[in-house]
């Protein structure tokens, strides 16, 4: 394993969000939010059972004052026009991934067209604190274990910061690859964060990989965010004999011991099995590809071919979003058999409802979330949201709460 290093950036103050058990949970009901990336909107539903909607929160409180800075700063305006005409598929891109604050009174949103992250008061609706990150783009978040830190990839800087959830102060940051993108703590005291490198020009022919930039996972110590290591996959990837597919980590599920990793890499339907302790990649499977999905890889979003996995909390199925070929798959992970495909358009992201039970996945092309029963593999629910629905999480609201009373 290689190993470099990291640090950088400050910011803002007020209060925040999380997914740790709360201190005074009797007061509070577990709510799962759903990111509706266009509209700027999160939708909070019931976290199991029916997932009924709850209520709904703006997440762009303060787009006008946000959109006179970027008008005003020429490299600013320059940025965010990319993001629409690139990841954003034509779009702006309001509302990237959120967490509640262990009190559940606030929720922290990373929006990727506005390059910060916002605590919104869920009793007023009102910004609380705002933290700008460095660079022009803010993306994927984790919290900690204990919901009182969250960590948010700065995209175009190859930093992660990580801030107090209460607060919005950052406590710390660390360098990465190119492009970092999602981020996981770890119950060892470790942050994991995968870089994908650019995955938004039209160099997609494999013969162009070495065009992406540098791909890799960065392990940091997650008090200290001192470099543990770094995870290189395309040397593993060799070794397992498939150097044609790609090296850059999309997202990841950790076995309930973290000693394995499952990973999605770009352009391939499918995902594959990493050992921690051997260092070494062990299984792939392939899935099942849609007649009708176009093989020009050009088309595909994002350089996804499937993007979202979730795994189970007794860590024997995976739920896996096959976002171009328009399906979600339970599999079994003893034996790596997937059960039947449950059409889905544009799956983008796959989670667990709060019981456990149900694979939850984002349908951004028909905007809404599917719950999908572990054990069954089949589909149980579908809940209309807002536009273009993406990262879903499990949080807190004080119970009783239907939605914000002010603005």
């Amino acid at each position: 394993m290689a190993t470099t290093a990291a640090p950088a950036t400050a910011a803002p103050a007020t209060a925040a969000p999380a997914t740790a058990e709360p201190a005074d949970s009797a007061a509070l009901r577990q709510v799962m939010f759903v990111g509706n990336n266009w509209d700027g909107t999160a939708d909070v539903i019931a976290s199991s059972g029916d997932f009924a909607k709850i209520g709904r929160v703006n997440i762009i409180p303060d787009r006008q004052d946000r959109l006179w800075e970027i008008y005003l700063n020429p490299i600013r305006l320059a940025f965010f026009l990319g993001i629409r005409s690139g990841p954003g598929e034509g779009h702006d891109q309001f509302v990237d991934d959120m967490y509640t604050t262990p009190d559940g009174r606030a929720v922290v949103a990373s929006r990727p067209s506005f390059a910060d992250v916002v605590s919104i008061d869920l009793a007023t609706g009102r910004v609380n604190w705002r933290f700008p990150v460095s660079g022009f783009r803010s993306d994927h978040m984790a919290v900690s274990p204990d919901g009182r830190r969250v960590a948010v990839s700065a995209s175009t800087s190859n930093t992660v910061h990580v801030l107090d959830i209460e607060t919005g102060r950052q406590v710390g940051s660390f360098k990465t690859g190119d492009k970092p993108h999602e981020n996981v703590f770890t119950d060892d005291g470790r942050l994991w964060n995968m870089s994908i490198g650019e995955v938004n020009t039209a160099l997609d022919d494999p013969a162009l990989d070495f065009t992406k930039g540098d791909r890799r996972i960065t392990v940091v110590d997650a008090t200290t965010f001192q470099q543990v290591k770094v995870i290189d996959m395309r040397p593993r990837l060799d070794a397992f004999g498939r150097s044609d597919l790609s090296d850059s980590v999309r997202p990841v599920a950790f076995t309930p011991d973290e000693s394995k990793l499952y990973f999605q890499v770009s352009f391939f339907n499918g995902f594959l099995e990493y050992d921690v302790a051997t260092d070494r990649v062990t299984r792939l499977k392939e899935l099942p590809k849609n007649p009708d999905t176009s093989e020009d890889r050009t088309t595909w979003v994002n350089d996804s071919r499937h993007h979202g996995m979730s795994m189970s909390p007794a860590g024997d199925k995976l739920c896996i979003a096959g976002t171009m070929d328009d399906y979600a798959v339970v599999v079994d992970r003893a034996t790596l058999r997937e059960g039947a495909l449950v059409p889905a358009a544009k799956p983008y992201w796959a989670t667990v409802s709060g019981d456990g039970r149900s694979c939850v996945i984002s349908e951004s092309g028909a905007d809404q979330v599917t719950a999908i029963d572990f054990a069954t593999g089949r589909k149980l629910v579908s809940v209309p949201v807002g536009d273009h629905p993406q990262r879903v999480r499990v949080g807190h609201v004080p119970a009783g709460w239907t939605g914000p009373q002010g603005s």
